[in-house]
């Protein structure tokens, strides 16, 4: 068990997950934490909320001083990753060369424990840049010779959340018009933010050595029905209208032509309908986290007033 006073280092810290499990972990008494992120902003964010936390700006691609920053510490949570991007050579870099660098500052500070976010996409049938960079990550962190711990979680969603239904969420307030591809009828397995950072608490209490722990949402939702709850959550009457899936996707094509880091994606929009269906461990058998119903988890990520309107950057 990770003693709470000792040195607990989070790459990719200001992202998604970061934020979340930063609030999470000094909410339980973890008070030794460092955050590792190259975003400015989104780190600006979480030295704001948590200016007892020490951050540290830095590409993990590239050798730096933020190697110092594994030095006496007791564990490391990998969280950065590259999910969305144009061009595959962001994957590379971003997934594959950074934890490269990550896993080598590990040994040669002699951090004994890794705690690795992975993805359900690794044993999806989906097949693009994110897939196949986190399938090689994984293979890095496996092979590395470091005690660790996998957990892949499904689509996640929560506070500060930029992409995914955070978006979606932010969208639907000011469109006048909500477009659903095809019938909306893909069934999802959405992960509430808030319940994995709690897993993640666990594994640093008991240290799991080589598990891989599929983290799934246990609440299967169609798409449709997942922009129904938000929209029935935050009292809004927005349309919602389905737009033949073919021409979805030409719209999706062209509005990535003109926009540089796009909300959603042609190859996420073939995820979203590729028909995964994943199965994860019982979170209540084995981390001893019961999962908030859904529509609790989508008021109090949408809603609520402290944490609700803040969001990060892209």
């Amino acid at each position: 068990m990770i003693d709470k006073n000792a040195r607990i280092v989070l790459t990719g810290a200001a992202g998604l997950v970061g934020q979340n499990l930063i609030v999470e972990l000094k909410a339980q008494g973890y008070s030794n934490l460092v955050a590792i992120d190259k975003h400015e902003y989104n780190l600006g964010i979480l030295h704001k909320l948590h200016p007892d936390v020490r951050t540290v700006l830095a590409d993990l691609a590239e050798l730096g001083s933020w190697e110092n920053e594994f030095a006496g510490a007791a564990c490391v949570i990998q969280l950065h990753a590259q999910i969305t991007g144009k061009h595959p050579d962001l994957f590379v870099r971003n997934n594959i060369d950074a934890t490269r660098r990550v896993l080598e500052a590990m040994r040669t500070n002699e951090v004994p424990y890794l705690v690795h976010i992975s993805s359900s996409v690794v044993v999806s049938v989906a097949d693009d840049d994110y897939t196949r960079t986190k399938k090689a990550q994984e293979e890095l962190v496996s092979e590395s010779g470091i005690r660790h711990c996998i957990l892949r979680p499904t689509l996640m969603f929560g506070w500060f959340d930029p992409k995914h239904l955070g978006w979606l969420s932010r969208f639907m307030t000011w469109t006048p018009l909500f477009p659903i591809p095809g019938d909306g009828r893909y069934m999802r397995q959405p992960l509430y933010e808030r319940d994995f950072c709690r897993c993640i608490v666990v594994c640093l209490e008991r240290e799991p050595n080589g598990a891989v722990y599929d983290i799934v949402g246990d609440t299967r939702i169609d798409y449709v029905d997942i922009i129904r709850t938000i929209k029935r959550v935050k009292g809004l009457r927005t349309p919602i209208v389905h737009v033949p899936y073919g021409l979805f996707r030409f719209l999706l094509r062209l509005y990535a032509v003109f926009s540089r880091k796009p909300p959603f994606t042609a190859d996420q929009l073939k995820a979203l309908t590729a028909g995964d269906d994943f199965r994860g461990v019982d979170t209540f058998a084995v981390f001893g986290v019961r999962q908030t119903p859904f529509e609790d988890a989508v008021r109090e990520s949408y809603c609520d007033p402290h944490y609700s309107g803040i969001v990060l950057r892209r």
